[in-house]
């Protein structure tokens, strides 16, 4: 892992948790009559790598603090009061979520990691959730003074909890698992659809990649752009899923050592599609990859969209990537 920097340049990806849910209702109100199912569902207590949270009736003004928790937030029907997201959007949500915000306002918490508490707190929420956010145990001790704060799954690294954990875990905490189940399955359904509709892809390779500082970041199949391919059926470059120590979420990778990245397909993460990637170093050149034409660079929202990997940008990434995947290794 390098400097702090080059880690937020890179950061986010996804995996696990373990949520302990207590109900509190017979599934009746106090008259008898049938009682709403996501009030039934509280309280809730949630354990994490800061310990347990309750959360002790549904939440209605909510912060979200993981980059890509305020998708599934927003995907059960709620807008968050502020959330924070990549900096490569000014609000920090992608173009998929805009039929969800409508007209809502939005603001905008700058860090993830070390966010501005009296901000929040001016918010006055009643759920803090944070389970794509790199915050220490100190602060969310002080984010716990102001509403319940939902932190990562215990056992997993900061940005790492997957896309599935993910959803299920916020549905839970919002009362709501039976619809984070349903996002899920369409989401894998998805997958699933077009994986059969490309057989081309099985037994290809390819690698998501992001250029910083005259060096590669080539993402791993634990991160969310490598597990992007490899959820159509790539699979990572034996050159760089060697290089897997399960300590990190990509490979540095060299000027002088771009043969490692080689493939069917490498995936430029940038924000300019016309961007030359060769230019910038003529050893692109001897690759199999830019020989067959496969080197993609993808649009800031393509990039977006496998960067966030949850159940609202995996459609958009499917629509709007996939056809360039196919084209690449037809």
């Amino acid at each position: 892992m390098f400097r702090s920097r080059i880690r937020a340049a890179l950061a986010m990806g996804a995996l696990a948790v373990v949520a302990t849910v207590t109900a509190c209702s017979s599934g009746t109100g106090d008259d008898g009559a049938p009682a709403d199912t996501a009030d039934a569902a509280f309280p809730v207590s949630i354990e994490h790598i800061h310990g347990t949270t309750t959360i002790a009736e549904k939440p209605e003004r909510i912060v979200t603090l993981g980059v890509t928790d305020a998708d599934v937030v927003l995907a059960l029907g709620v807008v968050p009061v502020a959330n924070t997201g990549y900096k490569f959007y000014e609000t920090g949500l992608g173009p998929w979520t805009d039929d969800y915000v409508g007209d809502a306002e939005l603001t905008r918490i700058q860090s993830d990691s070390e966010p501005n508490l009296e901000q929040i707190a001016a918010l006055a929420p009643d759920l803090i959730i944070g389970v794509s956010a790199g915050y220490d145990e100190a602060t969310y001790e002080q984010l716990s003074e102001i509403a319940p704060t939902l932190s990562r799954p215990d056992g997993y690294a900061a940005y790492t909890v997957g896309r599935e954990v993910a959803t299920e875990t916020i549905a839970t905490a919002l009362g709501d698992s039976e619809r984070g189940a349903e996002l899920n399955r369409k989401a894998a359904d998805l997958l699933e659809s077009t994986v059969a509709a490309h057989p081309e892809f099985a037994g290809k390779t390819g690698v998501a990649m992001l250029p910083y500082d005259g060096r590669y970041g080539a993402y791993l199949a634990g991160d969310a752009r490598g597990a992007f391919l490899t959820s159509l059926g790539f699979s990572i470059p034996d050159a760089i899923a060697r290089q897997d120590t399960g300590e990190s979420f990509f490979v540095d990778v060299s000027q002088e050592n771009v043969t490692m990245l080689d493939g069917d397909v490498i995936l430029v993460l940038g924000n300019d599609p016309s961007v030359d990637i060769t230019a910038g170093n003529p050893l692109f050149e001897t690759l199999d990859a830019a020989r067959n034409d496969a080197i993609i660079t993808t649009t800031l929202d393509q990039r977006g969209a496998i960067t966030y990997n949850t159940v609202l940008s995996v459609p958009y990434a499917v629509e709007s990537l996939v056809p360039r995947l196919a084209e690449a290794v037809s």
